[in-house]
């Protein structure tokens, strides 16, 4: 038997065997996480301005069943328009392939194709995680295991602000996941610039980031490096009016008898409405900063390749 067939543009893997930055993208934010037309407005716009620095973007979706990493721009027009696709996380994967569905990829689905690729970073939103009563419920995000399995680089501004911190973090460390802050060693809470809690690690400039990712590499682990990059300041939500709005959203959850995958996206739309939208300017804000930061990571890494 042969394995499942995985589509490679002819941009990225040209740009992957010839040592050029790459950097990998999620279709999710397009496909399930901003509303239309700016969904397609922002997916267009982050391999713009990747292109203009000289880095290829590899924006990474499911196409009529097929897993296809630097998705056209015809396709990704596509699956910003289409209705009822699969939110594909890496469980997903096989059944939307399968039956020869459309398909979003998420953080977990979207880092193994970019890894079986070539691809050495990506650059996302936020990250899943923790949730809260996981202990109960066990609802941890695939986000987790597959990124322990997962050499590749993910810049993210933290996890989701609806999500545990502190437990996230501590399963980071139990997954042997570095956490590394970009200029900061306070780890950023998404909406937020700061989510209170302390990390062990910085680097302040792209090349600082690349000797890590090297040194991981040439210690052939397996595990993704995280690279959390904050908002910034004058971008963010208010803390203390994200957190009460959070409150509110938490208790109208509860009153609806929303639980487990039903309350991410709730609770996301919810706190849209409640900011009138501001909340969906940071997203894109937060989105805009992580690809800008993957593209330096990445022509710092090709850098490094080149000299050695």
């Amino acid at each position: 038997m042969t394995g499942l067939p995985i589509r490679i543009s002819q941009e990225v893997a040209e740009a992957v065997a010839a040592g050029a930055p790459v950097v990998a993208l999620e279709s999710t934010i397009f496909t399930h996480g901003l509303p239309r037309p700016r969904n397609l407005e922002v997916a267009l716009e982050a391999e713009e301005r990747l292109r203009a620095t000289g880095v290829v973007p590899a924006t990474i979706g499911v196409h009529a069943g097929v897993p296809t990493v630097g998705l056209t721009t015809a396709q990704i027009e596509e699956l910003s328009a289409a209705d009822g696709l699969d939110k594909a996380s890496l469980r997903d994967l096989p059944v939307v392939a399968a039956f020869g569905r459309h398909g979003g990829t998420t953080v977990a689905a979207t880092a193994f194709l970019a890894h079986r690729a070539g691809v050495r970073v990506f650059s996302t939103g936020g990250l899943g995680g923790v949730h809260f009563g996981a202990s109960e419920s066990f609802d941890e995000s695939a986000d987790l295991t597959t990124l322990a399995a997962t050499p590749v680089t993910v810049i993210s501004a933290g996890v989701k602000s609806i999500l545990d911190i502190r437990a996230t973090l501590e399963r980071f460390e139990t997954l042997n996941i570095p956490v590394i802050g970009y200029r900061t060693r306070r780890y950023p809470g998404f909406y937020i610039t700061d989510s209170g809690h302390e990390i062990a690690y910085r680097v302040d400039t792209p090349e600082e980031a690349a000797r890590v990712i090297e040194a991981r590499d040439g210690l052939d682990l397996p595990q993704a490096v995280l690279i959390a990059n904050p908002v910034a300041p004058d971008k963010q939500l208010p803390p203390q009016e994200l957190e009460a709005l959070l409150a509110r959203a938490w208790a109208e959850a509860d009153a609806r008898g929303i639980k487990g995958n039903a309350s991410t996206p709730f609770l996301l739309d919810f706190i849209q409405r409640d900011t009138q939208g501001r909340s969906l300017e940071v997203n894109i804000e937060v989105y805009r900063g992580n690809v800008r930061l993957g593209g330096e990571i990445a022509t710092a890494l090709a850098a490094a390749r080149n000299e050695g």
